[in-house]
């Protein structure tokens, strides 16, 4: 299978080894990864600010870019959930507007070939223990995009389940928010910031070392709040964990 891989501008500008624990990953798996030098940002901060028009052109450029391959994976749930369900949205309002079908037939192709990570690796590749080492107690939060967009459900779960030396705890309130929210944590700050200390807190509670999430923005937003209170916990995303192995660790 040849898949392309769609780092996102998060990652590719804060957190490139990211990419290299799904491009390490991925190919350990026997899948063939490109990445398209091309790619940029999909559009998703300029939709969701409200600058719908100015987000189509970077559309068109996803499209484009990732229309030849049989799958375009992405480690991060709010970028898919970005393509899976607001590129098919787009086009239907342009349509309604009167702008005709063009960026509906555009787009349709790169939608059902979009996937977040982890279900990629458990709906596409049949996997749920991918060979990973990681020996630390760890705690899963699922984020917004991944939780009730994409509907990830239990498959992030089950391929931490499968790590070799992992500890998995529940995380008290999972299911809420951690308060990034993109724009929302520059516009509502103080909201942010406390629901950011909730999550943390709860994470704390659980006694774990490390905070795992499918999105880095969340883990940005949570792990810059640990570093204010002092924790001591780390967030790590979930392809780092299931990239690392006995003989390579990353730790």
């Amino acid at each position: 299978m040849r898949v392309a891989l769609f780092l996102t501008c998060v990652n590719d500008t804060l957190y490139p080894d990211t990419g290299r624990a799904v491009v390490k990953l991925l190919t350990r798996l026997g899948v063939d990864v490109d990445f398209p030098m091309d790619q940029t940002c999909c559009g998703q901060a300029h939709y969701n600010t409200g600058y719908r028009h100015q987000a189509e052109p970077l559309a068109r450029k996803f499209s484009d870019v990732f229309g030849g391959y049989e799958a375009i994976v992405t480690p991060s749930g709010s970028c898919g959930a970005m393509v899976r369900e607001l590129y098919p949205r787009m086009g239907e309002r342009a349509r309604a507007e009167g702008r005709g079908d063009t960026l509906a037939r555009t787009l349709a192709p790169v939608v059902p070939k979009t996937y977040e990570l982890t279900e990629f690796l458990v709906d596409v590749l049949g996997v749920t223990d991918v060979g990973a080492y990681y020996p630390h107690k760890v705690t899963y939060h699922p984020t917004c995009h991944g939780l009730r967009g994409l509907g990830l459900g239990e498959r992030p779960r089950r391929l931490l389940q499968a790590v070799k030396g992992l500890e998995l705890v529940e995380l008290p309130g999972a299911e809420e928010c951690c308060g990034f929210g993109g724009t929302f944590a520059v516009k509502n700050s103080d909201v942010s910031a406390a629901m950011g200390r909730d999550k943390v807190r709860n994470a704390e509670s659980t006694g774990a070392d490390v905070l795992c999430a499918a999105d880095n923005s969340c883990l940005m937003h949570i792990g810059g709040t640990m570093a204010r209170l002092r924790t001591g916990m780390r967030p790590v995303h979930i392809a780092e964990i299931l990239a690392s192995t006995e003989e390579e660790p990353l730790v």
